[in-house]
């Protein structure tokens, strides 16, 4: 049976000039904790990528540290992060930055297309009674970009939103796991969805889009980044060989490497998804990036496992679909293949 992965991008294998950079790594001894030369070489790339002169970058090993992380530096113990209701931070991290944070609470506001709406922000922020210490004080406003249901913010939304945030006195994360996917998607540079739409933090992805075990934190704001110095070493996220996880970022932001594999796992998806249009089937999201939901007859998502395809059942009747650096234009014709015969 030939199986063709659209489970998710996590699944994919890990790009060969990643593997490379850690080999080169090895080579040799580095001093520990990060004071290494090639952690030292990522914080200048990051700089030169995002047109910041004084980024600093913090990796770390998971996308929920980085998250997490990222925004317990943002916000106090009494606080409040506000997100869409369909957030990654709020629905599948296990509540880890209220842990990380010592309570800091998630509060999730609505919006169409699982993107936040400037209306529901600012309505969210018009009803808290400020300064009454019996109430979480909204702190920081996290979105992800894309959502975690595929779509993407216009570079116009996340200025607004971060304006309307920052006049309540909010800090402004996004959560970028597959933030090359949105580059690519929007055709705009890593500064313009960032500081300079008003972002003072960015959760950087690697692993979904290549990578092996590295995420990173990219913070503008100054003083969050002192705090991540102790926060990272506090969670254990300063790791004793970090150029390892450097290494993999440094060659991940290297000749476009990144926003290549994006354009891959984005392209084929747009082949994929016009080939399901064309087919009795419904679409639950816009797929702006790589990944749809689709909802079809039970029956015909039993004969689509039964012949191979790997995705993620979300109920009875539908199923989620994701692609990768590594999906072909041949995989996309064989998936195609299996749902028109699923559904006949």
């Amino acid at each position: 049976m030939n199986i063709i992965e659209f489970r998710s991008d996590n699944a994919a294998g890990v790009a060969p000039e990643i593997l490379a950079s850690i080999a080169d790594a090895n080579e040799g001894s580095a001093i520990a904790y990060g004071h290494d030369g090639v952690t030292a070489r990522l914080e200048q790339r990051v700089r030169e990528v995002f047109e910041h002169d004084t980024a600093r970058v913090f990796p770390v090993t998971s996308g929920t540290a980085a998250n997490a992380l990222a925004l317990t530096a943002l916000c106090p113990p009494w606080g409040s992060v506000l997100c869409h209701e369909t957030a990654h931070i709020l629905n599948s991290e296990g509540g880890a930055t209220s842990l990380l944070g010592g309570g800091a609470v998630m509060k999730g506001i609505s919006g169409n297309d699982f993107r936040i709406a400037a209306d529901t922000l600012r309505a969210a922020l018009g009803s808290i009674t400020w300064g009454d210490p019996h109430h979480s004080q909204p702190s920081v406003l996290s979105f992800t970009q894309p959502t975690d249901m595929g779509t993407i913010y216009p570079l116009d939304e996340v200025a607004e939103l971060s304006a309307i945030a920052r006049g309540s006195g909010l800090k402004v994360h996004l959560d970028g796991a597959r933030i090359a996917n949105a580059l690519v998607a929007l055709g705009c540079s890593p500064a313009d969805l960032t500081w300079r739409s008003g972002v003072d933090a960015v959760s950087l992805g690697a692993t979904k889009n290549g990578g092996l075990s590295a995420e990173a934190i990219v913070v503008f704001d100054e003083q969050a980044a002192d705090e991540l110095v102790y926060r990272t070493k506090r969670s254990g996220h300063v790791t004793s060989k970090m150029r390892f996880q450097s290494s993999q970022i440094l060659a991940y932001l290297a000749d476009e490497l990144w926003l290549r594999m994006a354009r891959n796992s984005n392209d084929r998806m747009v082949e994929l998804a016009a080939g399901l249009a064309e087919l009795p089937v419904e679409f639950i999201n816009r797929p702006d990036v790589n990944m749809l939901f689709v909802r079809m007859p039970s029956a015909a998502i039993d004969r689509l496992e039964q012949a191979g395809l790997m995705f993620y059942r979300m109920s009875a009747d539908t199923i989620r679909l994701v692609t990768s650096w590594q999906t072909t234009e041949d995989h996309i014709n064989q998936a195609l293949h299996h749902v028109r015969s699923a559904l006949t």
